[in-house]
């Protein structure tokens, strides 16, 4: 049997698409997008293309886009660019337990320099409360970051009626959409926020690239000093050649939306279903219903290293967010979500994408019930 990719929410292959809008880029239209003659003129057309198709994928002004290296990136320059620039009006932030360590990790940053962070709790489900926003909020907030989905769960968070909050106290709302994208809706009018992250490589773009939406009229420190690339927030010449396949990835995106979320909650539906009526004790972790369409976060009762070691073997898959396959300790969002520690040992994270097939959720499910049988047995 092949081996099976359902690590989607790690990263994306790149769409065949994509590869060859990025073809032209690779060998003859090589312009500095700030040269004058029809070289540059042609990058720099590009990279204005590129951020239209983006701008309308989250139905944004293409001027409210900056372009990234990525994900981590674009949260970084959320979270520091916005309180550097505003700390004269307060020095308090808002996000939580649960968020990517390119928020918290920056948020711990920021503690150090005279700024005062609550991370606020979660639920079993791992959502966060509308109210603890609420509560939370002082008349020092100057920032509130909440991701859109969490990358491990895949739970949705109430993002809309948070800013709801935040634009009634004069807050600046960010939100991290790197896993929602072209998964559910991302529509800045409808979230009401001031600012999101992208992440190309999990839309199907190569990494290395991604963007930060800015509302108009929000006040960000320059990310890097130089030339006046990026509206002036991010000096240096531009990477056209992957922020020509971000805008691809995106138009590709918008198109296909509806045809793929109903793919991808298929395919998950598919697995959980498989696992549920052979494996008894399998635990779903994550909000049963506001949750991404293609993430099925699922615990095995009393599984060890072994178990899962065997199942990377024919499957790719996550023993948490990938960004942390590294250590053994427990994830940060399980805890937070009070998992009891002989599941939260045994958790896979199964993440299925667009290119997924029916065959091969039928064979993973063969795979991981024989594996699970071979442990117990």
């Amino acid at each position: 049997m092949e081996p099976i990719y359902l690590d989607y929410n790690a990263t994306t292959p790149i769409d065949p698409r994509v590869a060859e809008a990025m073809q032209p880029f690779l060998t003859q239209n090589f312009g500095n997008p700030s040269s004058s003659h029809w070289f540059g003129v042609n990058s720099r057309k590009a990279i204005i293309k590129a951020r239209v198709q983006l701008a309308e994928l989250i139905n944004c002004k293409p001027e409210e886009i900056v372009f990234t290296s990525g994900g981590t990136e674009s949260n970084n320059y959320a979270i520091r660019g916005y309180t550097f620039a505003n700390q004269h009006k307060g020095n308090h932030i808002i996000t939580s337990v649960i968020e990517h360590p390119a928020i918290i990790e920056v948020c711990k940053y920021l503690e150090g320099h005279g700024f005062v962070v609550t991370y606020l709790p979660v639920d079993r489900n791992g959502s966060v409360s509308v109210r603890s926003v609420q509560k939370a909020i002082t008349d020092k907030t100057i920032l509130i970051s909440i991701m859109h989905a969490n990358n491990e769960v895949g739970t949705i968070q109430p993002i809309a009626e948070i800013a709801e909050i935040a634009n009634e106290n004069g807050i600046c709302m960010h939100t991290d959409a790197a896993q929602s994208l072209g998964k559910i809706s991302v529509d800045v009018l409808e979230l009401d926020v001031d600012m999101i992250s992208i992440a190309g490589h999990k839309i199907y773009a190569p990494k290395g690239v991604g963007a930060l939406y800015i509302k108009q009229g929000t006040k960000l420190e320059k990310l890097m000093f130089g030339a006046k690339q990026e509206n002036g927030f991010r000096a240096g010449t531009e990477n056209v050649l992957e922020i020509v396949a971000l805008g691809k990835a995106c138009e590709i995106a918008k198109q296909d939306l509806a045809k793929n979320i109903e793919h991808l909650k298929n395919t998950r539906d598919k697995l959980w279903n498989g696992l549920v009526k052979a494996i008894p004790d399998v635990r779903l972790n994550g909000h049963p219903e506001k949750r991404l369409p293609n993430t099925l976060n699922v615990s095995f009762l009393n599984m060890n290293d072994y178990f899962q070691y065997s199942l990377f073997l024919e499957i790719a898959a996550s023993a948490g967010a990938a960004c942390n396959n590294h250590t053994t300790s427990l994830s940060h969002v399980l805890e937070a979500m009070n998992v009891p520690i002989e599941y939260a040992k045994g958790t896979i994270r199964f993440s299925t994408g667009k290119m997924t097939t029916k065959k091969e959720i039928e064979d993973a499910i063969e795979k991981i019930i024989e594996i699970y049988n071979s442990q117990i047995g």
